[in-house]
């Protein structure tokens, strides 16, 4: 489904050249929910974003369903972005647009008769539990609630490939499990291809099937989340246990009255 080989990206600033992306080659199959995690500064948002080509690679290929996107000009990619949706950390809303307004958006972009947006966002908003908040604005809205419009918005071309760039990072633990549990949802009726970019573990544990871990640029490690889990071999991987595990450990010991 998406086959990444030999991608390179580097940032140049006054001062230096930054190699934010190094020889990178992944394979992420059709259906599947990949998870990629790393520190802050790994290079994640740079990756998902170049999957895409909103940060254009200086070397290698991206190939979805068979066509390598890096190959493409200006009104192709147009047209491949339409089955790429990309949904964000802080949501990227239109303020003065309604929830339905936001949603339909992409649909008016791509020329869709306006007799037939009415339905398809009726369809998307039952589809993310959203009906009754199409007349609402984003500011009427909790984090959960602009993160399930986002997912909407997203959704609206009928994509083969949800990005997720940080999407539950600036949520709490209970709305995150509600969007992790839509996305799985998501993922299983529709049969799409997700990619999580995250810094959070248990993101990874409860809803992706195989994963990634960047450090520095480079991949260091990948398998099925659940090998990953059980035999950690990179050392970014077994920080990022470690941590949860430790984390884990004080809540317990403070919920039986350690402290």
């Amino acid at each position: 489904m998406i086959e990444i080989k030999g991608l390179n990206k580097t940032f140049i600033t006054p001062y230096e050249k930054i190699e934010v992306l190094k020889d990178i080659n992944l394979t992420i199959n059709e259906g599947d929910i990949f998870g990629i995690i790393g520190f802050s500064g790994a290079g994640k948002s740079t990756l998902i974003r170049c999957i895409n080509r909103l940060e254009e690679p200086d070397s290698g290929t991206i190939t979805i369903r068979g066509k390598d996107i890096t190959l493409m000009n200006k009104e192709q990619l147009k047209e491949a972005r339409k089955k790429i949706g990309m949904i964000f950390q802080h949501f990227n809303l239109f303020d003065s647009r309604t929830v339905f307004e936001n949603i339909s958006f992409p649909l008016e972009i791509s020329g869709m008769k306006k007799s037939l947006i009415k339905d398809k966002v009726d369809e998307i908003l039952d589809l993310v539990e959203l009906g009754d908040k199409k007349d609402a604005y984003p500011m009427q809205l909790s984090g959960g609630q602009k993160q399930r419009v986002g997912i909407a918005r997203a959704l609206a071309n009928e994509p083969d490939v949800l990005l997720s760039d940080e999407a539950t990072s600036a949520l709490d633990p209970q709305t995150t499990y509600s969007i992790l549990e839509l996305l799985k949802n998501i993922n299983k009726k529709l049969k799409l291809t997700i990619v999580l970019i995250t810094h959070e573990l248990d993101v990874l544990r409860y809803s992706s099937n195989n994963m990634a871990v960047l450090e520095h640029g480079t991949i260091v490690e990948k398998g099925t989340t659940e090998s990953l889990f059980l035999n950690p071999k990179s050392d970014t991987a077994k920080k990022f246990i470690n941590i949860t595990n430790s984390f884990q450990g004080k809540i317990l010991y403070a919920e039986g009255g350690g402290i």
